[in-house]
């Protein structure tokens, strides 16, 4: 299973990393570290097709939001689920990011544990999807 992480932040790539190990050793993850780099590798390699996409909302070159919205512009990644992550929950952003077809909305929580909890959430609600 191949997972596609777009945020900005080297830490928070390895977090991610070490809390999908923690439930899921078997889930690879590939990063980028802005919008512009994921759509390059998205619209560049069409063999490359991820079973989940996560994104940052706050990056520089290109927001969470942006990318998000040029994502489902791409019609062969449609049907996958889609995450958007963010440090905040403000409300108004959460509810534009699922107008626009985000499947989930994961706040960054303080410890691995607790994000592995979530990512294993998310994953169990849209393993049906996959």
């Amino acid at each position: 299973m191949k997972c596609f992480l777009i945020d900005d932040d080297a830490d928070d790539q390895e977090i991610f990393t070490m809390a999908l190990q923690a439930f899921d050793d078997s889930i690879h993850c590939y990063f980028a570290d802005d919008g512009v780099k994921a759509l390059e590798v998205l619209q560049g390699d069409i063999s490359f097709l991820p079973h989940f996409i996560f994104i940052d909302i706050n990056m520089p070159r290109m927001n969470g939001i942006e990318c998000l919205e040029e994502i489902r512009k791409i019609s062969r990644l449609g049907g996958i689920p889609l995450c958007m992550v963010s440090t905040s929950a403000d409300p108004s952003i959460v509810m534009k990011t699922k107008e626009l077809g985000a499947s989930d909305f994961i706040v960054k929580p303080p410890s691995i544990p607790e994000l592995s909890t979530r990512l294993r959430q998310f994953f169990h609600l849209n393993a049906s999807l996959q």
